[in-house]
């Protein structure tokens, strides 16, 4: 029994059944033994592996557009570059490396990180120091700097805690997490807990599982209240769908392998699938309309991703060619994360989605 398993224990004990939000925010977030908290999760030695990284390709197409969505803007100065989950930092080091070839860019820039983790934080003060970028982290949105943002938020989304609501005949009810017969973690009903949070679209078939955030909303009401009143745009980019559905998507993964999400509290990452269309909804109601959402793959895609892979793999041994050829696959490909994963376009302004022309590749 893991010491978090024990401290959940006495709160079910306590209280009764718990959420599946609380249980989440338990085995990430607990300020002694939470998952995000006690570690470094990342890469080969870690549970998981992201995009960035995977290949240098992804984060220097992102850069290029944040710093083409701030020419878009009108050049807006100071701008806080923001990263939401930064991890170790290899994302943001990616995207300053592009951005910094402009001079004017970097000039009005200055990087924020939201970051709760202290592990993770050394790790990106040292990765940023590698390129005399010195960031100023951040636990909220709430502490940034009230002028113009353009920010990046990648496999952040999945992360933070959802609820669940399963359909039993023509009634809601909500999932907890209690004990069985034998004492052990499991699910059941709170048939008490009945008023759906967010609008159900077509027809649900008896049985299905709705999963609403309530962290996922007041995060990105926040993104839209910054935006809406300094300017800015930014990225969501996370695994999900880009249109509305249900399912129980809640996931645990540990050395890269999926595992029981009722097992080993706070020793394995908890994640589930984001919802981009209610995420859109929530940011026109907050007065932000997205700017587009798309695939990951199309979205690199048409950025240049081949282009680039290609510039970079020029001269280069045979073996390192195919390492880039296999990486792009992997961050763009239908069969990968190309289609798993999608993006979503904020601006305060009407701006492409697409569309670089900046030469930056060149500098």
């Amino acid at each position: 029994m893991t010491p978090l398993e024990r401290i959940i224990r006495e709160v079910i004990e306590s209280e009764g059944p718990i959420p599946v939000s609380r249980y989440m925010a338990l085995c990430l977030s607990h300020p002694e033994h939470g998952y995000y908290i006690t570690g470094d999760p990342l890469g080969t030695d870690g549970d998981f592996t992201t995009a960035p990284e995977i290949s240098q390709l992804f984060g220097e197409l992102v850069g290029a557009w944040l710093v083409k969505a701030w020419h878009d803007l009108g050049r807006p100065s100071p701008v806080a570059l923001v990263e939401l989950g930064p991890g170790r930092g290899t994302l943001m080091a990616d995207i300053w490396r592009v951005a910094k070839t402009d001079r004017a860019f970097a000039e009005a820039t200055a990087i924020h990180l939201v970051e709760t983790s202290p592990a993770l934080r050394e790790r990106q003060i040292e990765t940023l120091g590698k390129l005399g970028a010195r960031p100023t982290h951040h636990n909220d949105l709430l502490s940034l700097p009230e002028h113009a943002m353009l920010f990046v938020a990648n496999e952040f989304f999945d992360a933070l805690p959802v609820n669940q609501f399963q359909k039993l005949g023509d009634q809601w009810s909500e999932r907890k997490i209690g004990f069985n017969g034998e004492g052990r973690f499991t699910f059941g009903l709170d048939r008490a807990a009945s008023r759906l949070p967010k609008p159900v679209v077509g027809e649900v078939p008896n049985g299905a599982i709705l999963e609403h955030s309530p962290a996922q909303d007041s995060m990105i009401m926040e993104l839209a209240y910054q935006l809406r009143e300094h300017g800015g745009a930014g990225l969501i980019i996370d695994y999900g769908s880009l249109e509305p559905g249900t399912g129980d998507t809640l996931q645990a993964i540990r050395e890269h392998q999926r595992a029981n999400v009722l097992d080993q509290a706070g020793e394995a990452d908890l994640t589930t699938h984001v919802d981009f269309a209610h995420l859109a909804s929530i940011a026109q109601a907050a007065g932000m309309p997205s700017i587009g959402g798309a695939t990951q793959g199309d979205f690199l895609l048409r950025l240049g991703l081949l282009e680039r892979a290609g510039q970079l793999g020029a001269a280069k041994p045979t073996d390192q060619q195919r390492a880039i050829s296999m990486a792009v696959e992997r961050i763009a490909g239908d069969a990968a994360m190309g289609q798993l994963f999608k993006v979503l376009g904020m601006a305060s302004h009407p701006i492409p989605m697409d569309g670089l022309e900046t030469g930056l590749w060149d500098r």
